[in-house]
């Protein structure tokens, strides 16, 4: 292959990527910020039953009706904190909201149209994770994992859901809609930059190698969530691209793990909860999700290849 080739196929995958994820980009900044404006903390903190297992199950199943992409989630979830949600439903928020949403719902069924299961793979084992962790963390964390005290996170909290002076709701919303926009483009756009030059100037043959081990696949789509940082509702575009080399199995780790840790949402964690807690739950997460999403490849989705 010379370079001119090379070069078209790389533009090729590239722009194919951004196109196809672009509409749900747009989706989600509309409906986060929709929900900036108009929503209030303290409606949503009224909605989270008192029992510890009802509240872990309602925040499962809460990006069901507030569909927030992660790159938005730590600083509602800051908020919703300092309106008194209990960090342990908190943090399932921030696990499953990502993929348990339906613009994410829709934007995994249009990038796999031909393989419903691993939808429904994407969607069931972000919903087990989420839940076996909300128990793990509400059973064994038992200091206070916050990094800022309850009053300093309510000011900032309180400061950082205001518009600016002299705009309406409306002006503020288009704002915040161009600025969320521009911050989950750039992720989009170097994790479309990262698979184009992969299928462009890796070897094929020995990438599928990899990515069809029992585990090394799963552990290699791990590190791609991980370090790409994709936002969830343009993720699975990208995993699609590598149907042809990866075992389904490993894509579905990449598509659940990625919206529930990575290196962004890592640095953001950060700047609302101590570091002790931070990596307890990365490591709860990446435990889980491994263990899962290995074991449901080898004894549910292996009957597809």
């Amino acid at each position: 292959m010379n370079f001119s080739s090379e070069l078209l196929t790389f533009k090729t995958i590239f722009i194919s990527i951004f196109l196809e994820a672009l509409p749900f980009i747009l989706l989600g900044v509309i409906s986060s910020s929709l929900l900036q404006m108009f929503v209030s903390e303290e409606f949503i903190a009224r909605m989270v039953p008192k029992n510890p297992l009802l509240g872990i199950l309602f925040a499962c199943f809460f990006g069901v009706l507030f569909p927030i992409c992660e790159c938005g989630m730590v600083p509602v979830i800051r908020r919703l904190i300092a309106k008194g949600m209990p960090v342990y439903i908190a943090a399932v928020f921030i696990m499953s909201g990502p993929i348990l949403n339906p613009i994410v719902f829709f934007a995994t069924y249009t990038a796999f149209r031909s393989r419903p299961e691993i939808l429904y793979s994407r969607m069931g084992l972000a919903l087990v994770v989420a839940l076996v962790a909300g128990l793990l963390i509400y059973r064994f964390i038992r200091y206070n994992p916050l990094r800022l005290s309850m009053e300093t996170l309510y000011d900032e909290g309180a400061g950082s859901s205001t518009h600016p002076p002299g705009t309406g709701k409306v002006t503020s919303m288009f704002m915040h809609m161009t600025s969320e926009f521009f911050e989950m483009s750039k992720y989009l756009t170097l994790g479309a930059l990262i698979t184009a030059l992969i299928h462009t100037f890796v070897n094929t043959g020995q990438l599928a190698a990899y990515g069809n081990g029992p585990i090394s696949s799963h552990m290699l789509m791990a590190g791609f969530a991980y370090i790409l940082s994709i936002c969830s509702t343009s993720d699975a575009f990208v995993a699609s691209s590598f149907v042809s080399t990866f075992s389904a199995g490993s894509l579905i780790t990449f598509l659940v793990l990625g919206p529930m840790l990575d290196l962004k949402s890592t640095l953001m964690l950060l700047s609302v909860f101590k570091t002790k807690f931070v990596a307890a739950l990365s490591v709860i997460i990446i435990l889980i999700v491994l263990a899962f999403s290995i074991g449901w490849d080898q004894l549910f989705l292996k009957s597809f290849s």
